[in-house]
């Protein structure tokens, strides 16, 4: 099983692609695909048919899934993208900010 640095309610930051530099909460995460997606980032247009009378089809925009690689986590506090460091205090183990200190 594969680990992810980024966890749901998140905020990140993209690093590259038609949506760079631009902020999102993540919404969901998938550890085996490496995967995220990012509520309003990478919106992909999807062709849904029907399936029910009198339900719409048509062309629907949907997020779609990033590798998580490409996103980085934004600090709450000084609002920057930043790399984590973690910090074990007792029995828990912390995410802490690279620039400013915080632990998150």
């Amino acid at each position: 099983m594969s680990k992810v640095h980024v966890k749901t309610g998140d905020t990140v930051i993209i690093l590259s692609g038609k949506d760079k530099n631009k902020k999102g909460k993540v919404l969901q995460v998938s550890p085996a695909e490496q995967k995220v997606i990012v509520e309003g980032l990478n919106m992909v247009t999807k062709h849904v048919k029907p399936r029910r009378m009198g339900e719409a089809g048509g062309i629907v925009k949907a997020e779609g899934p990033l590798y998580a690689c490409k996103v980085m986590l934004v600090c709450p506090k000084c609002g920057k993208g930043t790399r984590l460091a973690h910090k074990v205090d007792g029995d828990k183990k912390m995410r802490v900010c690279k620039h400013c200190g915080e632990t998150f």
